[in-house]
């Protein structure tokens, strides 16, 4: 089985319900995973949006979501997941909004999409005090087996 990220809330490539959007509850989507490849000690869990601000004119990457050291068993989170419901050992990375946690689609302009990569690691990561994606991702280097991605799009109303 290869090494494959999907959720039950959409399907891939397709629109993220608004639900789990700033323009509504702002949850997190529920997400599974499966495939993980042996030898799999730890997952990191990136959710960003390359074209921000505009799709028209992408000028930086958005993260909103850093999760690492999720346990290599865990299958997947539930819908709008708790700090508590984290699997045990879960650490948390910083996003574009410099906060830890969940930050749904809210872009200014256009039709965006969001890529949830899932990456399979040979290590547990040290405590990294809250990294971003860059000093997390530099932390990886030499440790990812495998890699995986959803990706889902995103267009305000109105």
């Amino acid at each position: 089985m290869r090494f494959l990220i999907t959720s039950p809330a959409f399907n891939a490539d397709r629109e993220i319900p608004q639900r789990y959007s700033c323009d509504d509850k702002d949850i997190s989507p529920p997400l599974q995973w499966a495939g993980v490849p042996e030898g799999c000690l730890s997952l990191v869990l990136i959710m960003d949006d390359p074209d921000a601000p505009d799709p028209a004119a992408p000028k930086m990457t958005w993260v909103h979501w850093v999760l690492y050291n999720l346990r290599a068993d865990s299958g997947g989170i539930p819908e709008a997941v708790q700090d508590s419901e984290l699997p045990a050992g879960t650490l948390h990375g910083i996003n574009s909004w410099n906060r830890t946690g969940y930050g749904g689609p809210c872009p200014p302009t256009g039709r965006h999409r969001y890529f949830f990569k899932l990456y399979a690691l040979n290590c547990t990561l040290p405590d990294l005090a809250h990294p971003d994606k860059d000093k997390l991702l530099g932390s990886m280097q030499g440790h990812v087996l495998a890699e995986t991605a959803l990706m889902g799009t995103y267009q305000r109303r109105g």
